[in-house]
C-alpha cells in the first residue's frame, strides 16, 4: 500500500471516512429507518429501537444533529418536549441506504454459509 493509500485511510486526511462511521454505524441506519415515516420524540424512537441505550441514542443522534442528516426541534406544547426529523440531506441518504437493504437480501444467505465455513475452520484450530 503507497503512503498516499494510508494517508486516505486516515480520518484526518480524509474527512470522508469520519463521516461515513458517523452515517453508517449501527444506531444511526436504525435511527434513520425510525424516523423515515415522520418526526418523532426521544422516547419514541428509543422504544422502536431495541436494545439502544439512553446513552447511545442520545449520543448518535446528536452526531447525525451536527452532521445535518437529523433536526432536532423543541416543541413547546405542555409538557414540552423534544423531537427529531429527517432533513433534506438525510433523506438523500434513501437511496444507498436502501441499495444496502436490497444487498443484505440478496447475499444473506451467502453471508451465513460464509460465517459457518469461517466457525467450522476456527473451532478446529
Amino acid at each position: 500500500m503507497t503512503d498516499l493509500q494510508m494517508d486516505a485511510m486516515s480520518p484526518t486526511v480524509c474527512p470522508s471516512r469520519l463521516m461515513l462511521d458517523q452515517i453508517a454505524d449501527k444506531w444511526s441506519m436504525l435511527i434513520l429507518a425510525a424516523l423515515r415515516d415522520g418526526p418523532l420524540r426521544f422516547n419514541a424512537i428509543k422504544r422502536r429501537i431495541s436494545g439502544v441505550t439512553q446513552k447511545a441514542l442520545t449520543q448518535c443522534l446528536r452526531r447525525l444533529e451536527r452532521n445535518g442528516i437529523v433536526e432536532r426541534r423543541v416543541v413547546t406544547a405542555s409538557p414540552i418536549s423534544v423531537e427529531y426529523k429527517i432533513t433534506t440531506l438525510g433523506r438523500s441518504l434513501d437511496g444507498p441506504f436502501q441499495a444496502l437493504y436490497l444487498w443484505k437480501l440478496e447475499h444473506l444467505s451467502e453471508v451465513e454459509d460464509a460465517r459457518a465455513r469461517y466457525d467450522k475452520c476456527a473451532v478446529s484450530e
